[in-house]
């Protein structure tokens, strides 16, 4: 806590019109919508105000905790008595870049750019290679940090390069090739980097035929996932051999509930918030399914939504 105060000050004075709110609910930040405070979120809006925030951050030896749209994120019921950093202001925008050559057709996202945005303004340009991506609710950030993908996409296949911040407040540019790529993992999976924005290649194609390319996936998600509840996708990693989804239906788990929390009746592989769901109730739900798929399969089941406490 003294270590936050020390940061409120080097941000009051190397920062001064940064946002900044203290006992931040967490729930008004993640697609579960529960969690308890963040005990401080800066909210810089441009590269400036990023790179300062990192500067003091490392000056006060605080360790940031780099949040996107936090689909993938599980807070726990007592808050995060730490830092958090969220991008907004020009980190939303979105813009065709120019090439030298004009023979690419490229796209430049800010980290904090949400993927069903990115993916739209692609197909109103006329470009193709973000369909999959239209209904993943995380934002361009967090989809490069753990290569987010669906129905055959991955966001590492059109992606060219990556601009970040490090702890030290430096801007660099990484090539896609360094990024590290891997299943739902890659060289920012470590929070060593805060990810400001993207640049992707992209495919000239016809906007209606996109848009029913995104119609089509629109509605197979509606037909096989609980959109309608709040959720943070996938709860967990997909086995070696395996779907996990698979596992917890055989083992007879859908509909398993722990107070406001339950595995979805529609998709076993989703844990749902049915109404009122604390991260306890999430947490001991993750906790029975995993070790009675474990009892009954003899495949132990890895979380991929995060738990920040």
């Amino acid at each position: 806590m003294e270590r936050l105060k020390e940061l409120k000050k080097i941000l009051a004075e190397d920062c001064p019109g940064l946002e900044l709110r203290a006992d931040e609910p967490m729930s008004r930040h993640t697609t579960f919508r529960l969690g308890g405070p963040a005990a401080l979120m800066a909210l810089p809006k441009s590269v400036s105000e990023a790179k300062a925030v990192l500067r003091a951050a490392r000056k006060a030896d605080v360790e940031p905790f780099f949040l996107g749209n936090g689909s993938n994120l599980l807070v726990a019921d007592s808050g995060y008595p730490g830092f958090v950093v969220k991008l907004a202001g020009e980190f939303e925008e979105i813009c065709p870049e120019p090439s030298p050559q004009n023979e690419k057709h490229l796209l430049r996202a800010g980290g904090a750019v949400l993927l069903s945005k990115m993916s739209n303004r692609a197909r109103e340009l006329g470009l193709a290679g973000l369909e999959f991506a239209g209904g993943i609710p995380g934002s361009v950030g967090g989809a490069v940090t753990m290569n987010a993908g669906a129905y055959g996409g991955e966001i590492s296949q059109s992606l060219l390069q990556v601009r970040v911040v490090d702890r030290d407040g430096a801007e660099k540019t990484i090539p896609a090739s360094e990024c590290g790529f891997d299943y739902r993992k890659s060289i920012f999976s470590g929070g060593g980097y805060l990810i400001v924005g993207a640049l992707f290649q992209l495919e000239p194609g016809d906007p209606a035929a996109i848009q029913a390319r995104m119609d089509e996936l629109t509605a197979q998600r509606r037909a096989k996932q609980p959109l309608e509840y709040p959720s943070a996708g996938s709860m967990f990693k997909r086995p070696p051999g395996h779907f996990a989804a698979a596992l917890i239906d055989q083992c007879g788990l859908k509909g398993l509930t722990v107070g406001g929390a339950q595995v979805s009746e529609k998709h076993a592989g989703f844990v749902i918030n049915r109404g009122g769901a604390v991260c306890g109730d999430v947490l001991e739900l993750v906790r029975q399914v995993r070790e009675r798929v474990l009892a009954q399969t003899g495949v132990e089941l890895e979380m991929e939504v995060r738990v920040l406490q």
